[in-house]
């Protein structure tokens, strides 16, 4: 069978719409039946105004979710096309309740029976979206079957195994975006500590492949996030360009209505996020059986190297240097002329085997294996603030932490003397 093929959905605040007032169902038992009746309509009536079909399906898999469908289920309505597809009433139906609407008013019921010309009785909402839905569901079975068939007859395509990494990852995503609406919902109620991450991952069965990835969809979003948190001064922006000082005017009035707190806990459950993905990572590091040994130790392959041990004006000591041979990167600070540099391996051990010319290595004095158009340093003005800030940075702040200096970077040309503290490998 085929394996469909989907992509992660950018995520973006829709501005327009989160200005809305969404319809309240706060009270409702107090209503008069008349009143309840014309809340009713207008609600219907503001969700097919003010949001296309597209925008209100999310909320069809939400409630499905919420309220016991599977996620096989859930795939088959999402496949269901044309005629046979969720119409954009049940998706409106599926909208209220999932934001709220009473599903069933006896008050209401009694008063409808009571009409003129009536016949029958009021049901629950959720009966009449149910059997709908049941249809949508057995059309999208049908259709998704039939197509996987045709797809494997004539293409007799197999799907790669990046491919099915990837299904897999957005499939590990789902719980994770639903919680990451409830901020676009209402800012102010997002709860920053009601996921957990680690109790995620071990139930998917995420390994450090999925997270890889999993890294790839939500670090374009955070990024974006401290764009607006980061926004010029009037004083900076008068130094700017108009091009760009519009562009920033567009960010503010875009994101105005969202709190600097409000800012800071999107930011902060994204980092959390990552560095979630982080840990799978890393764990999986530690429980990967150990490499075979190279045919030269490391030990004898930096034994000529001529570094600084330790450093008391800024309290730092250097790592093993035989962790530099196979290591990703190696941080290094030049004690004398204050410049904090990052060295790059050129070619990557993706599965850290140790797999033999991948990562960096050392020759006599010299660090050999690096990129050097990624392989930069920079001068630290404030070394001892920086330092500090250094030491407690995880791996995702260091991702960015050269390009938060602001000062001229140059070229490491891989020659380590006497001045040098080798600060940390990844």
């Amino acid at each position: 069978m085929a394996a469909k093929k989907a992509t992660k959905r950018a995520k973006t605040v829709k501005t327009p719409k989160s200005k809305l007032k969404q319809p309240s169902w706060d009270g409702w038992e107090e209503w008069s039946p008349q009143d309840y009746s014309r809340r009713i309509d207008a609600a219907r009536e503001f969700y097919y105004l003010n949001y296309k079909h597209s925008d209100l399906l999310g909320n069809v898999w939400a409630w499905m979710k919420d309220n016991g469908y599977t996620q096989k289920q859930i795939k088959h309505a999402k496949a269901a096309s044309g005629s046979a597809a969720v119409s954009p009433s049940l998706a409106v139906f599926c909208t209220l309740l999932y934001k709220g609407m009473p599903d069933y008013n006896e008050a209401y019921a009694e008063y409808w029976e009571s009409l003129p010309g009536t016949m029958g009785t009021v049901r629950p909402f959720s009966e009449r979206v149910k059997e709908k839905l049941e249809e949508v569901i057995a059309a999208g079975a049908n259709e998704k079957e039939a197509k996987e068939e045709e797809e494997a007859e004539e293409k007799g395509y197999k799907p790669s195994i990046q491919e099915r990494l990837h299904e897999q990852s957005l499939q590990m995503c789902i719980d994770i975006d639903a919680w990451l609406d409830t901020f676009d919902t209402d800012p102010s109620k997002f709860d920053v500590k009601k996921f957990d991450f680690k109790k995620h991952f071990e139930t998917m069965k995420t390994t450090q492949a999925h997270a890889r990835k999993i890294i790839k969809f939500y670090q374009p979003e955070l990024d974006e996030w401290r764009t607006v948190a980061n926004q010029p001064t009037t004083a900076q922006k008068k130094k700017m360009s108009e091009e760009e000082a519009d562009q920033w005017d567009q960010v503010k009035e875009g994101y105005g209505h969202i709190k600097k707190a409000e800012l800071k806990k999107i930011i902060t459950a994204l980092e959390n996020l990552l560095e979630a993905c982080d840990f799978v990572i890393e764990s999986s590091k530690a429980t990967r059986k150990t490499r075979k040994p190279k045919s030269k130790p490391a030990a004898k392959v930096v034994e000529k190297l001529k570094y600084k041990q330790t450093d008391d004006k800024y309290k730092l000591a250097s790592i093993d240097p035989a962790n530099i041979v196979g290591a990703s990167t190696l941080w290094v600070f030049n004690t004398k002329t204050r410049k904090l540099g990052k060295y790059v391996a050129s070619e990557v051990d993706p599965t850290g085997a140790g797999r033999e010319g991948s990562g960096l290595s050392v020759k006599g004095t010299t660090i050999t294996g690096f990129d050097e158009e990624q392989s930069v340093q920079k001068t630290v003005r404030k070394p001892d603030e920086v330092l500090k800030e250094f030491k407690s940075a995880g791996k995702v702040k260091l991702r960015k932490f050269l390009d938060e200096i602001k000062t001229t970077d140059t070229k490491l040309n891989g020659r380590i003397n006497p001045d040098t503290i080798l600060l940390k490998v990844t």
